[in-house]
């Protein structure tokens, strides 16, 4: 049986959640989804510009689990603009 997942500390709600190229309409695009997680662990990194490990404790993570939600977090935003995906951000727990 795993291990019980730890509560994600998130003080950023975004009131966009959908975010598309422009002139197609959202039901002919593919979707690309973020989480809540995800977003914040991308808005504590780039844009407020910590560190990861001032990060990680922000969001009461280990830095390592922090590292793996930022990458998988650019990794989804990259593939919807390259590839012109809708990009949603889901709203968390």
């Amino acid at each position: 049986m795993p291990r019980p997942r730890r509560l994600r500390r998130i003080t950023f709600h975004p009131t966009s959640t959908l975010f598309k190229p422009q002139g197609i309409p959202t039901h002919d695009l593919e979707t690309v989804t973020l989480s809540c997680e995800e977003t914040e662990a991308l808005r504590l990194k780039d844009l407020e510009g910590l560190d990861q490990t001032a990060c990680a404790e922000r969001m009461r993570i280990s830095q390592s689990t922090f590292q793996r939600t930022l990458s998988g977090a650019r990794a989804k935003v990259s593939q919807a603009i390259i590839s012109g995906k809708a990009l949603r951000i889901r709203d968390g727990d």
